[in-house]
């Protein structure tokens, strides 16, 4: 579980990023832009996308391994 965690919570801050280079020089790459109804609110996608991250990240964290 800690694994699954882990790699979901990378690829939340991967897409994040991407969504945040994409919106600020528009570099077409990642999830984001790809999604119609976030038209207009990909800044707030993309930060939302990087605090996931890292709140999967702290939750694997806390789990025990195993």
């Amino acid at each position: 579980m800690k694994q699954l965690l882990e790699i979901l919570g990378f690829i939340a801050v991967v897409q994040g990023v991407a969504g945040l280079v994409h919106e600020f020089t528009d570099w077409g790459w990642g999830l984001e832009q790809r999604i119609g109804f976030l038209d207009g609110y990909g800044v707030y996608a993309s930060v939302a996308l990087l605090v996931l991250g890292i709140a999967l990240f702290a939750a694997a964290e806390s789990r025990k391994s195993g």
